[in-house]
């Protein structure tokens, strides 16, 4: 069973910038791909970013290209997503998602086997 734990999430202003962390419990297991998704209060629970392991390639919502970016440190056993430029329509619960599971593209949540319990993140204008 894999445990992932986000942390990084706060209260920034407009214009502001936070770095989110999701750490994997099992080191172990088969990293295909992890991400990111948020899902702000009356809304469904949209894509964010994603990058795989084999190729490093990743991947954006058009919501946040040029402002976000996700990465991955040496050991490979954290992601981050670094986001800058926030905005107020940026603030919602972000969760962390990985999967053992080989796909074509990573931004559907049904394409995601492991989950973190989400932080908070909220942008004020």
């Amino acid at each position: 069973q894999v445990q992932l734990v986000e942390s990084g999430g706060g209260l920034v202003q407009a214009g502001g910038s936070l770095r989110l962390s999701c750490s994997a419990s099992a080191r172990t297991f088969r990293r295909v791909a992890m991400g990111w998704f948020r899902q702000a209060p009356g809304k469904e629970r949209e894509f964010v970013a994603a990058i795989t392991w084999s190729a490093g390639s990743t991947y954006y919502a058009n919501s946040v290209k040029g402002r976000f970016t996700i990465s991955r440190d040496n050991a490979e056993n954290t992601v981050y997503l670094q986001m800058n430029s926030l905005k107020p329509e940026d603030t919602a619960v972000y969760y962390c998602a990985a999967t053992s599971r080989y796909s074509y593209l990573y931004t559907s949540p049904d394409e995601y086997n492991y989950w973190g319990r989400g932080t908070q993140v909220t942008v004020s204008s």
